[in-house]
């Protein structure tokens, strides 16, 4: 957050800090910010006080569920990708080897 979003939102709750809750930002994370986001919750509920270990036992359910969820969505892409690249390899060696046969003759 910037010092101007601050500063408007402390205006909007009337001078105080706003408190944000992370569950509702989770969906909205890029890859590398809910990784790290995971890393912290992880740190905390292991060795944080115990007002921050209690939150982040409340917010790792839903980073891991959300990371369960991408990694579903990524699963059937990725198998694909796999699948097309190793026809292309396939189909790669198929040719050189026609050509190595056309070189000799």
């Amino acid at each position: 957050m910037n010092r101007t979003s601050q500063r408007e939102a402390r205006l909007e709750a009337g001078g105080g800090p706003v408190i944000i809750d992370l569950r509702d930002r989770v969906l909205g994370m890029d890859n590398a910010a809910l990784a790290s986001l995971h890393a912290n919750a992880q740190r905390l509920h292991s060795s944080g006080e115990s007002k921050q270990r209690l939150a982040a036992a409340d917010l790792l359910p839903v980073i891991e569920a959300e990371l369960a969820r991408r990694a579903a969505l990524k699963s059937p892409r990725s198998a694909s990708k796999a699948a097309a690249a190793k026809k292309a390899t396939k189909a790669k060696a198929v040719k050189v080897e026609q050509d190595d046969e056309d070189d000799d003759e």
